[in-house]
């Protein structure tokens, strides 16, 4: 029987535990004792996964109320735990040689935000309602990069550079930090000759499909990982639809996704290979 996807392994809570922020408790009127870290992150795992109401968390579970797990998040976000996390998974992928920085792969999904806020916008798919875009850059092999919230009216093509920028610095080989692939894939979306000369400039060689030509260029052999990202991330039922009006908390949960997704790739690592 397979353990329930929100509870936090002992692997992923050793990476996590050390990049928590440590919060003193008052010697004199301690108050009462808080919830402990891991039986919260618990909690937010399984809105994650559920798509639950914060107030309909079951407490017989163990995870404090609904408000606990939401200000966790929240003052975790703000501490840049999940960014912090992100890159030392990343690192040890990188390590390991299990990332593919001969090219990069980026796109977009759409989602609805059915109770507004920063980072929505009318969607040109969606017959104008208010919706929000992940924006996501993956290595060659789909493990994310970098993800990105706007509103859903913003031109996919706005986010290529700054999807780039959010490319951390990635340890964990001799030498510096690596965050610049060889090579970038995208759709005709992304077709843009100023945009194509801002890559370049980066020492980045563009591979853009243009508009205007028939399909069947070849590009789809490289970019189909990142379809199957977005099929990872929006696994997560609480990425499907934007319900938080807060901004942050929406990229609070797209980071933790990235998270999982490339803890998933790290335990991929000691698996035995398939018999035969």
């Amino acid at each position: 029987m397979g353990t329930s996807p929100w509870i936090v392994p002992d692997d992923l809570w050793e990476r996590i535990e050390p990049l928590l922020p440590k919060k003193e408790r008052r010697f004199r009127y301690p108050g009462r004792r808080p919830v402990p870290d891991r039986q919260v992150l618990c909690g937010i795992l399984y809105v994650l996964h559920t798509d639950i109401q914060w107030e309909h968390l079951p407490k017989e579970l163990g995870f404090g109320s609904g408000m606990t797990c939401w200000r966790r998040l929240r003052d975790w976000n703000q501490a840049g735990v999940w960014q912090r996390l992100h890159e030392t998974l990343l690192a040890e992928l990188n390590a390991a040689a299990r990332l593919d920085w001969s090219r990069c792969v980026v796109d977009s999904s759409h989602v609805r935000a059915l109770k507004g806020g920063l980072h929505t916008g009318p969607s040109p798919v969606d017959r104008g309602r208010a919706g929000s875009k992940h924006h996501v850059i993956t290595d060659g092999h789909g493990t994310p990069l970098a993800v990105l919230l706007t509103g859903g009216n913003r031109n996919d093509v706005t986010q290529l550079m700054p999807l780039l920028d959010a490319i951390p610095p990635v340890r964990g080989r001799v030498g510096y930090p690596r965050r610049k692939p060889d090579s970038l894939f995208a759709n005709r979306g992304y077709d843009h000759d100023i945009y194509r000369d801002q890559v370049r400039a980066r020492g980045i060689v563009p591979a853009i499909a243009r508009r205007n030509t028939r399909h069947g260029t070849g590009l789809g052999v490289y970019r189909w990982v990142v379809e199957r990202t977005f099929a990872w991330l929006h696994s997560f039922r609480r990425l499907r639809v934007r319900w938080e009006r807060r901004a942050d908390i929406h990229e609070a949960f797209l980071k933790l996704a990235c998270c999982l997704i490339t803890h998933r790739h790290i335990r991929s690592l000691c698996e035995p290979p398939p018999d035969g």
